[in-house]
C-alpha cells in the first residue's frame, strides 16, 4: 500500500515526503472531533456523508452533483442552506479546518473517511471501507436531491435508485444508520431525539422499535416527517425516542418491509449489508477503478459488545405492528415496571463531550 497516494486527486501530485499521513488525520479527527464517542459529532457526519454523496442524478446529468465530490464543504453557504440539510451546518463547519491543517486531502476523500473514523466509535459497527483519490466538487449540488422523512416510499426509493441504482434492500441497509442517529430539527422544541433506546450502539433494535405501535410524541405532535413513537417518554435532557415518518412507513410497505424486520435481532448481516451499501454510496460520482483501496487505514471498530435486541421494558410482541409474514424472532423483553427511559449521553450523563467550531455554513 502506497500510503503517500493517499487523498491525493492524482498520485504525481504529491511527493513522498510532502504526503500527510493517514494515522495523523485519523488521530487529528478523532481528538479534535470525536474525541473517541459514538455521540453526537459522530452521529452528525454520518449524516454529512450521505447528505453529500446524494447530490448526484443519472436522470438529470453531471450539472446536477458530482455525488461523493466534498460539494458540503467547498460550498457552505449554499447546500447546508437546503431545507432537507438543516442542521447539517454543524458538522460541515467542524471539518472545514481539516482541509487546512491536511491540504493535500481533498473535501470529498475527507467526508467519506471521517465518517468512517466516527463510525468506529460505535460499538457493533463494521469497519467501513474507505477509497482515495476523488475530485474535488466544482460546482454545488441542486437542491431537491436529498430524500426528506415527510417524502414517501415510492418517491425516496425512486431518488435513492436515480442517485446510484440502490435497490429496496440497500436503502434499507443504509437505513441502519438511523440507530446512531438522534434529530434536533424535526421537532425544535427537543434537542438530540434519537430514533431508538440505544443511540450510541450500531445495533438493530432500530429495526425492532420502529415496529412496534405509537403512543405519543417525545415533544410537540404535528411535526412534519414524525409520527408517533412507542418511546415517548423524556426527563431532563434524557429525550423520548422520536420516530420518524419515512422509517414508520419503510417498515410497513409490502416492497421493503421483509427487509427491514429481516435485520431485527440479525447484527452481522444488518452490518455487513450496511458495509456494502456504504461502499456503494461512498464513490457516487466517481469510478471505483480511479481509486486508491486505503481500507486498511480505517481505525477498527471498539470491541464493546451490543446486546441482542430485547423488547423495551412494558413492550412485548403484542405491540408489534407487523405486515411481511416472515417468521418474527423471538425477543426477551428488558426488566421494568416503567417506559425506557433513554440516556441523553453514551455515559448515562446530562452532558456530552462534543464540539462546535465556527464557520461559514
Amino acid at each position: 500500500m502506497i500510503f503517500t497516494a493517499l487523498f491525493t486527486l492524482v498520485a504525481l501530485a504529491v511527493s513522498a515526503r510532502a504526503a500527510p499521513s493517514p494515522n495523523a488525520l485519523a488521530k487529528d479527527l478523532q481528538e479534535t472531533v470525536f474525541q473517541g464517542d459514538c455521540g453526537e459529532d459522530t452521529h452528525e457526519i454520518i449524516r454529512l456523508t450521505f447528505h453529500d454523496a446524494i447530490g448526484i442524478s443519472k436522470s438529470l446529468g453531471p450539472s446536477a452533483g458530482g455525488g461523493a465530490d466534498g460539494s458540503m464543504l467547498l460550498f457552505p453557504t449554499i447546500e447546508p442552506n437546503f431545507h432537507a440539510n438543516n442542521g447539517i451546518d454543524d458538522s460541515v463547519n467542524n471539518l472545514i479546518p481539516f482541509l487546512t491543517s491536511h491540504p493535500t486531502v481533498s473535501a470529498g476523500d475527507l467526508v467519506q473517511f471521517a465518517g468512517a473514523v466516527g463510525m468506529s466509535n460505535c460499538p457493533g459497527a463494521p469497519q467501513l471501507e474507505f477509497l482515495a483519490g476523488r475530485p474535488n466538487a466544482k460546482a454545488p449540488a441542486i437542491d431537491g436531491l436529498v430524500p426528506e422523512p415527510q417524502d414517501s416510499v415510492t418517491s425516496i426509493l425512486a431518488r435513492m435508485a436515480d442517485g446510484g441504482s440502490f435497490t429496496p434492500f440497500e436503502v434499507i441497509s443504509l437505513l441502519a444508520s438511523h440507530s446512531i442517529a438522534r434529530a434536533d430539527k424535526v421537532d425544535e422544541t427537543i434537542d438530540a431525539a434519537p430514533f431508538d433506546s440505544t443511540p450510541f450502539d450500531f445495533d438493530t433494535q432500530i429495526f425492532l422499535e420502529v415496529l412496534l405501535k405509537g403512543t405519543g410524541f417525545p415533544g410537540t405532535g404535528n411535526n412534519s416527517g414524525e409520527v408517533m413513537s412507542p418511546l415517548p417518554r423524556g426527563s431532563g435532557n434524557d429525550t423520548g425516542e422520536l420516530r420518524l415518518q419515512s422509517d414508520f412507513a419503510f417498515a410497513r410497505d409490502s416492497r421493503t418491509a421483509c427487509f427491514w424486520q429481516g435485520f431485527v435481532n440479525k447484527q452481522e448481516f444488518m452490518a455487513s449489508s450496511f458495509k456494502a451499501a456504504m461502499a456503494k454510496l461512498a464513490i457516487l460520482g466517481s469510478k471505483r477503478s480511479d481509486l486508491i483501496d486505503c481500507s486498511d487505514v480505517v481505525p477498527a471498530t471498539v470491541r464493546t459488545p451490543v446486546k441482542a435486541a430485547s423488547f423495551p421494558a412494558t413492550k412485548s410482541a403484542k405491540d408489534l405492528e407487523l405486515t411481511c409474514n416472515q417468521r418474527f424472532p423471538t425477543l426477551t423483553t428488558d426488566h421494568g415496571a416503567q417506559e425506557t427511559l433513554i440516556p441523553h449521553c453514551s455515559d448515562g450523563g446530562q452532558f456530552c463531550p462534543g464540539v462546535q467550531f465556527d464557520g461559514p455554513a
